[in-house]
C-alpha cells in the first residue's frame, strides 16, 4: 500500500492536532495549519520542495501571529486581586480601629473577618475597600472619596 504525499502531510498535521490536546500548547495548533498547507500543496500537485515551503510559511506565519496576539493583550491580575475570580475584591467595608499588630477585625458577609492594611496605606479608621484576599484574611485599602 503506498501512500500519498497528502495523506502523510494529514496525518502529520492529525498527530500534531492530537499532541495540542494532549499537552495544551496551543502552538502546535499553528504548526498544524502549517502541515494541513503543505497537504493542500501535495493536493495542488506541487513538488516537495514547495509543499515543504508551504507548510513552513504558513507554520511560521500562524505561530509568530498567535505570538504576536498573546503578546499584546494584558495578562489578567493574579487570582487574589483578580475581582472575575474574586468577588469580594473592591466591595467595602467599615473598620473601627485598627490593632497595634495592623490587624482589623471587620464584619462582612455577616461574619467577623480579620483584615490587614494593603501596603503604603494609611492606618485610619473608616471606610476601606477590599483589595486583595489573601487565604482567610481581606487586604484592604482607604476608600477614597471618588470610589
Amino acid at each position: 500500500m503506498t501512500l500519498s504525499a497528502a495523506t502523510l502531510w494529514w496525518v502529520a498535521a492529525g498527530i500534531a492536532v492530537a499532541a495540542e490536546l494532549a499537552t495544551g500548547t496551543f502552538y502546535l495548533l499553528m504548526i498544524a495549519l502549517g502541515l494541513g498547507a503543505g497537504a493542500v500543496a501535495a493536493h495542488a500537485g506541487l513538488s516537495a520542495t514547495w509543499q515543504v515551503t508551504a507548510a513552513a510559511l504558513v507554520g511560521a506565519a500562524a505561530t509568530a501571529l498567535w505570538h504576536w496576539k498573546r503578546a499584546s493583550h494584558p495578562r489578567s491580575a493574579p487570582p487574589e486581586l483578580n475581582r472575575d475570580v474574586n468577588l469580594d475584591i473592591g466591595e467595602r467595608v467599615q473598620v473601627e480601629a485598627w490593632g497595634s499588630d495592623g490587624t482589623a477585625r471587620v464584619n462582612y458577609r455577616g461574619t467577623q473577618w480579620t483584615a490587614r492594611l494593603a501596603p503604603g496605606a494609611a492606618r485610619v479608621a473608616g471606610e476601606h475597600r477590599v483589595a486583595a484576599v489573601e487565604g482567610n484574611w481581606l487586604v484592604l485599602a482607604p476608600s477614597s472619596p471618588t470610589n
